[in-house]
């Protein structure tokens, strides 16, 4: 199995390097097979969405649809998928970056019954709580 960084992904999917796009491709087809999956790690996917919005513009609908074909790709193995999967959902419908969407699935899938934290928009989440002093009482 091979690892793919995000910029292989970015050139991928946005199709701008005259030099580096086909080569992308042309690796891809070859080598991510159903024979031979390429991984994708949790980093990636979140380089991935930060580098679509900031430096792409993409909108949240975009990157969220992005996201989706990734993981429905059969020659793709991302990490944790069902914690990718949740937190796409998350990201799709609430305000909380993708990041901390996946964060929070993957930290409830170690057991955790909540991850705390000062992020107000993550805290909208069923996997986060705001620290506050409320949770010393």
């Amino acid at each position: 199995m091979l690892g793919l960084d995000t910029n292989i992904l970015i050139r991928y999917i946005v199709q701008d390097d005259p030099v580096q796009s086909p080569l992308v491709s042309r690796f891809l087809k070859q080598k991510c097979t159903d024979e031979s999956n390429c991984y994708i790690s949790h980093i990636v996917l979140c380089e991935l969405v930060w580098v679509l919005e900031s430096a792409y513009r993409y909108k949240r609908e975009q990157v969220a649809e992005t996201l989706k074909l990734i993981l429905e790709t059969r020659q793709f193995s991302v990490e944790k998928p069902e914690s990718a999967r949740a937190a796409l959902k998350t990201y799709r419908i609430g305000k909380a970056d993708f990041s901390d969407a996946l964060l929070g699935e993957t930290n409830k899938s170690y057991g955790c019954e909540t991850t705390i934290t000062f992020d107000k928009k993550a805290s909208e989440t069923d996997t986060f709580q705001l620290l506050t002093e409320k949770l010393f009482i």
